[in-house]
């Protein structure tokens, strides 16, 4: 039997254990905060006469922007390998209903999402293109968004094309002027019939000092000048086998 001491002593520690596992928790929520709030900006500057004489003389071009594993990660209790460290406090929670069953997906963005989002939907059309079921992309895209009204278009699974396994995006079918598209996509797989008018990115799920996006907006700032954006693209073909 055990004593009243060691009863109480085992109470204390699962007390402790809890209250540990709450302060961890907090304090990741804070340094993501703090992460995602650095004063790691781009700096945006008027166009010249010059710059804006150009801008004028090429058509606005199509931004398509993937979702999981590109602009965001996200994880359910059902998956049988989390992706995301234990405790990793997630940014928003979606919750659908696959074959009749109720999901809860908790969705985890790409640090600096937000931001990215605010300044190249000022250079582009956006365009979502996820090869997720349309209830999960459409939902997640809403967050995204946030009443902002910058994702109005979307292009789900059933949009895709299936190829061994996998889903390829076919951009012409949004844009049939291929010059003034391109896509950003952490898989290869989904643009292999356009690798001309792709950006790969690298796969993210977790890192809080993952800057990739931040990275790509000196190259988005420039592509907006080009007649063809496959000019400037067809020279980074290396960079598919990279990632």
């Amino acid at each position: 039997m055990l004593s009243h001491f060691q009863m109480n002593f085992r109470v204390f520690l699962v007390l402790a254990s809890k209250l540990w596992t709450c302060i961890c928790f907090m304090f990741k929520r804070q340094v993501r905060a703090f992460v995602q709030h650095q004063p790691v900006r781009y700096q945006l500057f008027p166009l010249s006469p010059v710059s804006r004489h150009r801008l004028s003389m090429v058509q606005r071009k199509t931004l398509v922007l993937d979702l999981d594993e590109t602009l965001i990660h996200s994880h359910h209790d059902a998956m049988p390998r989390n992706t995301v460290k234990p405790g990793t406090p997630h940014d928003f929670t979606v919750k659908v209903t696959i074959d009749r069953h109720p999901v809860r997906f908790f969705v985890h963005k790409r640090p600096h999402v937000d931001y990215f989002l605010d300044i190249v939907s000022q250079w582009y059309d956006l365009v979502v293109f996820t090869a997720s079921m349309e209830i999960y992309g459409a939902a997640v895209a809403d967050k995204l968004d946030n009443g902002r009204n910058i994702l109005r278009r979307r292009y789900y699974r059933q949009h895709c094309t299936p190829d061994f396994g996998s889903y390829t995006k076919d951009l012409s079918a949004i844009c049939s002027d291929l010059n003034r598209i391109f896509i950003i996509d952490n898989s290869p797989g989904a643009y292999r019939c356009f690798p001309n008018n792709a950006i790969p990115i690298k796969s993210w799920f977790s890192d809080p000092m993952d800057i990739c996006l931040l990275s790509l907006l000196p190259l988005l700032d420039a592509l907006r000048f080009t007649n063809d954006v496959r000019s400037v693209l067809s020279r980074n073909l290396h960079l598919h086998r990279l990632w």
